[in-house]
């Protein structure tokens, strides 16, 4: 778990290097992204690698339908995280959609891992999302949402997501568990 819990930590001080140390981070200009792009990228390995390697165990059971949430609350974690709510028309002045869809992906995987690696994994993730819209709300306040866009667009990101879905969770179930039930 120890590898686990350092790749967290690594991600939560990259992603938040910039808004906490805005000195330090300022002078270092375009190679600072690309030390954070490094730190980032180290983080997501040492996460990979702890929680693969982490002893653990299920707490309980879920329920079998919480599989099925799992997959809509992905699907909808798919297109947040995609340009769609900032080129669409419907939720274009959502300011954090990205952090949003985030956060659904870590809430959708709470839901069917209940063994603790996945506990400290997925809930400091959640943690990490909710905790930088703050910091971003509180470091830039004044921001303007993007111009409406088309529902055509919502709609051509939403069946992108809906692929996208069924390729991760095709890979997904290569590499372990399968998503989708049956």
């Amino acid at each position: 778990m120890t590898l686990l819990v350092l790749g967290i930590l690594i991600w939560w001080g990259a992603h938040l290097f910039k808004r906490v140390a805005p000195g330090i981070r300022e002078p270092m200009g375009q190679r600072g992204k690309g030390l954070v792009a490094l730190a980032l990228l180290a983080g997501v390995v040492l996460m990979v690698l702890g929680y693969r390697s982490a002893e653990s165990y299920e707490l309980a059971l879920y329920p079998p339908f919480l599989q099925h949430v799992n997959n809509l609350l992905m699907l909808l974690a798919l297109y947040f995280t995609s340009p769609g709510p900032s080129k669409g028309a419907l939720f274009y002045r959502m300011r954090h959609p990205m952090l949003f869809g985030f956060s659904l992906w870590a809430i959708a995987h709470l839901l069917v891992n209940w063994d603790p690696a996945s506990f400290v994994l997925f809930g400091s993730m959640l943690a990490w999302a909710l905790l930088e819209m703050v910091v971003i709300n509180r470091a830039e306040p004044n921001w303007t949402a993007p111009a409406k866009g088309s529902i055509a667009k919502d709609g051509m990101f939403l069946v992108a997501s809906i692929i996208l879905l069924a390729v991760i969770g095709y890979v997904h179930g290569l590499v372990g568990p399968s998503p989708f039930p049956g």
